[in-house]
């Protein structure tokens, strides 16, 4: 075999390699594709089925605490008071339920100088309200819902006064009024049953016959439990 021979067979040997080694690269990259398709696909199934999971839950029940700028007088001002909240939603679809909630907040009102000696006096307000709740977002890890509820509120002014009546202080009477309240609630989801909740609120009290604008904020956990009754 002539020293030309052998170059063209090693040439054609080479040749065969390589197209070989383009061959099973190819390959192996249209199944990386096919592998890296089907695990999107099955992400966005898993995806679907835990959203699914969170927002069929039958109840959601709430508990944390936050805080109320709430005024105490009619010539008074605001002060910051800690409050509680809980609540319990049930839902009639993965977007509407219906909830009752209860809150109570604790501060001391500003009363400034008095002939009666007494400053800063404790007060409470406890809240027992209901309505409506509108889920409007709701994605695997976030979920956001609006609410509108009524009810009486329980305020007690005279705790902290020495015996002398609120009136004479200046604050209101302690006695019970109807309250309102619209909220707006955010929640980041741990699992499907367990969440954290944000949820900014206006309060409207009623105590001396006038309106009381408050503002405020709760914070807390959220635990969803049951199942709604698929159709």
């Amino acid at each position: 075999m002539s020293g030309m021979e052998r170059k063209m067979k090693c040439v054609a040997a080479a040749a065969v390699a390589f197209a070989m080694f383009v061959g099973v690269a190819q390959a192996g990259a249209q199944v990386s594709h096919r592998t890296k398709r089907e695990s999107s696909a099955n992400r966005k199934a898993r995806i679907e089925r835990l959203t699914e999971e969170t927002y069929t839950k039958r109840w959601e029940v709430f508990g944390g605490g936050g805080y109320l700028r709430f005024r105490s007088g009619q010539y008074l001002q605001k002060n910051n008071e800690v409050t509680w909240a809980t609540s319990a939603t049930y839902f009639l679809n993965p977007k509407l339920g219906i909830t009752g909630d209860i809150r109570g907040a604790f501060g001391n009102a500003k009363l400034g100088n008095n002939i009666y000696g007494v400053y800063n006096p404790l007060i409470t307000e406890y809240t027992f309200m209901g309505g409506p709740t509108y889920r409007f977002y709701a994605k695997q890890k976030q979920a956001a819902s609006v609410n509108v509820m009524g009810g009486y509120g329980l305020g007690n002014f005279d705790g902290g006064s020495k015996s002398i009546p609120a009136p004479l202080l200046g604050m209101w009477p302690t006695s019970n009024k109807p309250v309102f309240s619209v909220g707006v609630s955010y929640d980041y989801n741990f699992y499907p049953n367990l969440a954290f909740r944000v949820s900014p609120t206006y309060v409207g009290t009623t105590f001396g016959s006038t309106l009381q604008n408050n503002f405020g904020v709760n914070a807390g956990l959220v635990l969803r439990f049951g199942k709604q009754t698929q159709k």
